[in-house]
C-alpha cells in the first residue's frame, strides 16, 4: 500500500510581516505552472496566507484582496491597549481575518495546514491544526509586545517566527516528500545598505522599528538554517520594502511571482527527479 502511495508536495511560508504578501506570488507561478501544493506549514503571515490559499486554493482571490490594502486601512486596524502583554489589542485585526476566512475549522479546509506559534513562557515551538483557523493565525501573527498574546489550551502564544521562522520541519511532519519554502526575510546586508540610503545618518529609529528590526536580527540566521532542509527555496528579492508597508503588496507579489518563475525550471526538474509526474501546465494568459 506505501509503495503505491501518491508523494506529496508541501509547501512552506515563512513570517515576514508585509513582505509575506510575496507568497501570493509565489503561489500564481505554481498554479500556472501546474505544480499541485498537497499541504502547507505556515509561520506569521505565511499562517495567514496559507490558510487563505488552503480555504479556496485560488491565488488570483488572494492577489485580490492584497490590492485592496492600502496605509489608511491598514492604520485603522491599530487598537491600542493599556499595556499589559502588548501595545495593540489586536480585536480589529481579528475582525478582519473573520471577513477574510470566516468562520471555519482546520478540517473545513481543502488542504491540510499547521500554522506555527511560539509559547512565550517556554519558548517551545507550537503547531496548531485543529479547532478555529482564526484563532490559530491570530496566534502565529503576534509579534511580541506590539500585539497582546492570545491564550490556547493554557499557554500564551506569540508570533511563531521567533522559533521557526520558515516551518519546513512541521510540512515535513505533515508528510510531505518534497518540500518548497518560501523564505520572504530579506539578505541581512542587503537591507542595511537600502536602510542606510534612505536615512538620514543621526535620525534615532523609533521604537516600533527597533522592537520589529530586534526581532527580524534574532531571526534572520534561523530562517537561513532552516531553510537548508528544504528541496528549493524560493527568495523573493525584499530589501526595498519595510516590514510594515502592507500598502506595497502589489510590489511583494511582483517580487514573489519573479523569484518563482526564476526557479521554475529547477523545481520542475528536480520534481521529475524525485519521481513526481506533472500535469500539463496551464497556458499563461496573451
Amino acid at each position: 500500500m506505501e509503495r503505491n502511495r501518491r508523494k506529496k508536495i508541501g509547501l512552506a511560508l515563512g513570517g515576514g510581516y508585509a513582505r509575506g504578501l510575496a507568497h501570493i506570488g509565489v503561489l500564481e507561478v505554481l498554479e500556472r505552472e501546474g505544480i499541485p501544493v498537497d499541504m502547507i506549514a505556515g509561520t506569521s503571515i505565511g499562517a495567514l496566507i496559507g490558510a487563505l490559499y488552503a480555504r479556496k486554493k485560488d491565488a488570483t482571490l488572494l492577489k485580490k484582496q492584497a490590492m485592496q490594502l492600502d496605509w489608511v486601512a491598514v492604520t485603522s486596524l491599530i487598537d491600542f491597549t493599556l499595556p499589559r502583554s502588548g501595545l495593540i489589542r489586536g480585536q480589529r485585526i481579528t475582525n478582519l481575518l473573520e471577513r477574510l476566512i470566516g468562520d471555519v475549522h482546520f478540517s473545513d479546509l481543502s488542504l491540510p495546514l499547521a500554522c506555527v506559534a511560539t509559547d512565550i513562557i517556554t519558548g517551545d515551538e507550537v503547531i496548531l491544526t485543529d479547532g478555529p483557523v482564526l484563532e490559530a493565525i491570530r496566534a502565529s501573527i503576534s509579534i511580541p509586545v506590539i500585539f497582546t498574546v492570545v491564550k490556547k489550551n493554557g499557554r500564551y502564544l506569540v508570533d511563531g517566527g521567533l522559533v521557526n521562522p520558515v516551518p519546513v520541519s512541521v510540512v515535513k511532519s505533515m508528510g510531505a516528500d518534497f518540500v518548497i519554502a518560501v523564505d520572504v526575510t530579506p539578505d541581512r546586508m542587503e537591507r542595511a545598505r537600502y536602510l542606510s540610503s534612505k536615512t538620514e545618518p543621526d535620525k534615532e529609529p523609533g521604537i516600533l522599528q527597533v522592537m520589529v528590526q530586534s526581532i527580524y536580527i534574532s531571526t534572520y540566521l534561523t530562517a537561513r538554517t532552516v531553510t537548508e532542509g528544504a528541496d528549493i527555496v524560493i527568495h523573493p528579492n525584499l530589501a526595498h520594502i519595510g516590514p510594515a508597508e502592507f500598502h506595497r503588496g502589489g510590489e511583494c507579489i511582483l517580487e514573489g511571482e519573479l523569484a518563482a518563475v526564476d526557479k521554475i525550471s529547477a523545481l520542475k526538474r528536480q520534481l521529475v527527479s524525485a519521481g513526481f509526474q506533472l500535469k500539463t501546465p496551464i497556458p499563461h494568459p496573451p
